[in-house]
């Protein structure tokens, strides 16, 4: 028998992207939202949904120093501590609601200050890196500036937490890698116990580098910030570029600084492709229990 029809609550969206990478976002800081899996992979399907790299959900901020909470989902339903092109976008949608040109972001990975770069970009401070093998994490001790991680053309990654794990692969020319192959596999190799984000880089000048990137739970995207900023600072450790550069990426570039104080900064743009809706129950089955 055909399921018994149901009234679904509309639930209104945003399709936002930083250089490409996009998001679908949800704000229910008004009546909070636990999303399923479902519901996650149905959104993010291309082909089927509305399609993005993540889902953003927007809550109440838990801390009193932060103007928003912001919750990140993969397309796979995996959840994800820290995002730096979700992050910009979140703050944009801040800047507008408080008319003012600073926010603070509450997520898994801690607070995130935001304010507005006098170059119009938006800033994002996301605090001082992750180096040792167990913030990564590795899953067992070793040294992260030339991980014990190889697979095909790539060897020896630099290893650095900025709020998730990624792993940067220095290289001579980044088009010569296969990503769509390499990217998979080390992504779940038995060194990252969590998974992994994977770099490949290559150093145009000391100010300037190369990206490109696979992102643990979604694959191939055209931009990562927190990939933009562990290749910063990977490249700094390795001696191989300054402490502000610009990041290239399939989508366009973002500025990273490595800050004396040992802060990095990550400024980019944020935009605003489409408004909508979309069914509470979109991705449920209708006769599951």
């Amino acid at each position: 028998m055909p399921c018994a029809t149901k009234t679904s609550v509309a639930l209104p969206f945003l399709k936002m992207n930083g250089l490409g990478n996009d998001f679908v976002v949800f704000d229910r800081r008004e009546t909070g939202f636990s999303p399923s899996v479902g519901f996650l992979r149905a959104i993010g399907n291309r082909k089927r949904g509305i399609g993005c790299d993540q889902i953003i959900v927007m809550l109440k901020p838990q801390s009193p120093d932060a103007d928003v909470y912001m919750d990140i989902y993969n397309m796979d339903g995996s959840k994800v501590q820290a995002c730096g092109n979700a992050t910009r976008c979140v703050a944009s949608l801040m800047f507008a609601e408080l008319g003012r040109d600073n926010c603070v972001i509450q997520t898994v990975a801690g607070l995130l200050k935001s304010w507005l770069d006098p170059t119009g970009l938006i800033a994002v401070d996301f605090g001082e890196p992750r180096l040792d093998w167990n913030e990564i994490p590795l899953a067992r001790e070793a040294g992260t500036l030339k991980a014990p991680v190889a697979n095909g053309p790539l060897d020896g990654p630099c290893c650095v937490n900025m709020g998730n794990p990624h792993a940067v692969f220095f290289v001579p020319d980044v088009s010569g890698i296969p990503l769509s192959e390499v990217g998979p596999k080390l992504e779940h190799d038995p060194m990252f116990p969590e998974r992994c984000n994977i770099e490949i880089a290559q150093i145009l000048a000391p100010d300037r580098i190369r990206m490109r990137v696979w992102e643990r739970g979604t694959g191939i995207t055209d931009a990562c910030g927190t990939g933009a900023c562990a290749t910063l600072v990977a490249a700094v450790r390795r001696n191989l570029s300054a402490r502000r550069a610009a990041i290239v990426m399939d989508g366009g570039e973002l500025i990273i600084e490595w800050r004396d104080d040992n802060h990095v900064i990550l400024i980019g743009p944020a935009d605003l492709s489409f408004r909508g809706e979309v069914a509470e129950d979109f991705g449920n089955d209708c006769c599951a229990a």
